[in-house]
């Protein structure tokens, strides 16, 4: 019987990714495209950009990206989902793309049904930002300054229901304390004023705010992680300070749910081979992003997970709208 069923799977594998004899064509059988949901030079398009070129030396096939920017993430994955489930077709997020459906119950799709997971490429753990002006040098005389002046601490993010938003909405969850949310369109504007003193803090990756807190312009009060940040800046975890917040933003591949599961086997395989490569790593790293990666059912878990452990503020955001 086990013998049966391993032959009954070698023959689905080649039915759908084809070999000589049948009809359909070996995966990948034309170009790829990664699209992606935000504009050219941004974190996410460099990242897909990055392993589009790996994938297409490691494929032999031409892999393009394709910026959809536009309405919070939904015009890209619309996109996704209007073209064929063959593989071909397939999209580069952050977390921002599983926080939509807890934002808007309108979407056209359902952001976690909807999608299989491919692999995770890596994750960015936010950072506690503030400007030296403000005062406090510890997360303890932050959250302490906080609390005594309720309403008082504004953080930047870069929009309503993006993962910066999460972020703070989270840490004010975690630490008890009562921060004003203001959403910004242009992520420039957020360093503009945090460094003007119209906004108190910012919990953004290291990408955001790394060369300011290496020239001392903004301090890094804590890192959202198990580990603390020692090179090129040292930063404390949180949870060393006393403070249970742990979040990170994660960028991975998706593609539709209705993808064969050979198909994105393949894809797997060559996307865990393109993030292995030390250089590509490297690059990885410079956009202020940890390598990881989890791949297919196990990071379709992974979010679900996260899902659970956020729905708490996600309501109290979706309630605040």
């Amino acid at each position: 019987m086990q013998s049966l069923r391993k032959a009954f799977s070698t023959l689905l594998l080649f039915i759908i990714c084809g070999v000589p004899g049948f009809a359909q064509e070996r995966f990948p059988s034309k170009a790829i495209t990664i699209i992606t949901p935000i504009t050219a030079g941004t974190t996410i398009d460099i990242l897909a950009r990055l392993f589009a070129d790996g994938l297409s030396k490691k494929l032999g096939q031409q892999v393009l990206v394709l910026n959809r920017p536009g309405a919070g993430g939904i015009i890209a994955a619309q996109t996704l989902l209007n073209a064929p489930a063959d593989g071909h077709t397939i999209i580069l997020v952050n977390s921002g793309h599983v926080i939509l459906g807890s934002l808007n119950k309108q979407l056209p799709f359902d952001p976690l049904n909807d999608f299989v997971g491919i692999s995770l490429v890596g994750i960015a753990p936010s950072i506690v930002n503030v400007a030296p002006s403000l005062g406090v040098k510890t997360l303890r005389e932050f959250v302490e300054l906080a609390k005594a002046k309720p309403g008082t601490i504004h953080y930047g993010s870069a929009g309503i229901g993006t993962a910066t938003h999460l972020a703070g909405a989270y840490f004010g969850l975690q630490g008890g304390v009562e921060l004003v949310h203001v959403p910004y369109t242009v992520s420039s504007t957020i360093i503009a004023d945090l460094l003007g003193g119209r906004i108190q803090a910012s919990f953004s990756p290291a990408a955001f705010t790394l060369p300011l807190l290496q020239d001392g312009k903004l301090l890094g009060l804590a890192v959202a992680a198990d580990e603390p940040i020692a090179d090129p800046v040292q930063i404390p975890t949180a949870v060393s300070q006393n403070i249970d917040y742990k979040f990170a933003t994660w960028y991975g591949l998706l593609a539709s749910a209705k993808t064969p599961k050979p198909i994105l086997q393949a894809l797997n395989e060559a996307i865990a081979e393109v993030g292995n490569d030390p250089e590509t790593q490297a690059k990885v790293r410079v956009q202020g992003i940890t390598p990881q990666r989890i791949g297919l059912a196990d990071f379709d878990s992974h979010i679900r997970k996260d899902m659970e452990r956020l729905a708490p503020v996600m309501r109290s955001i979706a309630a605040d709208r």
